[in-house]
């Protein structure tokens, strides 16, 4: 039986990016148009540097409404999907040791049950792989795509709070998540973070509290204040990683975006990165130019810009939870 190698890095080259474009008014609501408005932006920006962008639509309406949005270097493909969280409900592709590219799907249930299954987000994995002549095998546990974060050697980050709830795989120790992602992802070691972000109804995806920018070096927002409701995770999770010998690469934090009673999962840490661009969320704060800019320094080599993205928080996530991508083959 063939071996799976350690899941390539987002800064690996990648062959094609899918990005999930909305189309539940009965979610989105007021938010609606606008998170279209930003979804398709973010593919344009992307599709501009002549990378593959794959927009993921719904139906006739949908796809029409996408298609008066983007510019003809986006292509457009139907799917069945509920929301356009396709970091969790896509399919992960990697590579076996004879070098073949294969995806493999994962349960999904929600985010821990905590929302009613949506008619498609358990077969839009399944759709996408076939789609695109992929391999596809299937996962025996619960896992979504921004919930880890690779380095590409092997070593992967994620939380405590996401990946040892209960609310997820309640039968799995640590020990047995830990050899699962060996497994499944090929990986070799983890960095386990502690807490996520405050109010990520994610339950602390990694993908909006510290990314991988290089091997063995984490990117990690810094507080951005007093009234920053992030302050002790950023902390703790930058003592954890410099314990365990990684390097950490400061970004500042948008602060408190919302107010006390109601903070938004708002991080710059959800970028996506393409062969020749990052893609940075903005929110309207004061941050945003230094955290676009922090964020730049890290990848001199591609082209970092900044894209309003507050439309697309009011849905729960940001432009990297809205798109899976798909490594090349070299």
């Amino acid at each position: 039986m063939s071996k799976t190698m350690p899941m390539p890095a987002e800064f690996a080259p990648q062959d094609w990016l899918w990005i999930g474009f909305p189309h539940r008014a009965d979610l989105w609501g007021e938010f609606t148009d606008p998170a279209q408005e930003q979804i398709a932006a973010y593919a344009n920006a992307v599709a501009a540097t002549g990378q593959d962008v794959r927009l993921v639509v719904h139906d006739d309406a949908n796809e029409a409404r996408a298609r008066r949005l983007v510019s003809a270097a986006v292509t457009l493909e139907r799917h069945p999907y509920g929301d356009i969280w396709l970091r969790d409900t896509g399919p992960i592709v990697l590579f076996d040791d004879a070098g073949r590219r294969f995806a493999r799907r994962f349960r999904f249930n929600g985010w821990g049950g905590k929302y009613d299954d949506m008619e498609g987000d358990r077969e839009v994995g399944e759709s996408l792989a076939r789609s695109a002549g992929l391999e596809l095998s299937f996962a025996d546990w619960v896992l979504e795509g921004g919930a880890i974060d690779s380095d590409g050697t092997g070593l992967v980050v994620t939380t405590e709070q996401c990946l040892l709830n209960p609310n997820r795989n309640p039968v799995l120790s640590r020990e047995e998540i830990e050899a699962r992602l060996a497994r499944d992802l090929g990986f070799t070691r983890v960095l386990w973070l502690g807490e996520g972000l405050a109010c990520d109804h994610t339950d602390g995806h990694v993908d909006n509290l510290a990314r991988f920018v290089a091997p063995n070096t984490l990117a990690i927002p810094l507080s951005a204040g007093p009234d920053d409701p992030n302050a002790a995770v950023y902390a703790d999770a930058r003592a954890r990683a410099l314990a365990a010998g990684v390097a950490v690469a400061d970004v500042p934090s948008p602060g408190l975006v919302g107010d006390d009673e109601g903070a938004e999962p708002a991080s710059f840490m959800n970028f996506a990165i393409g062969n020749d661009i990052v893609v940075v969320p903005t929110y309207g704060t004061a941050h945003d130019a230094d955290g676009v800019a922090a964020i730049a320094s890290l990848f001199p080599g591609r082209e970092t810009i900044g894209l309003p993205a507050d439309a697309v928080l009011s849905g729960g996530g940001s432009f990297h939870c809205a798109s899976q991508h798909v490594p090349a083959q070299v």
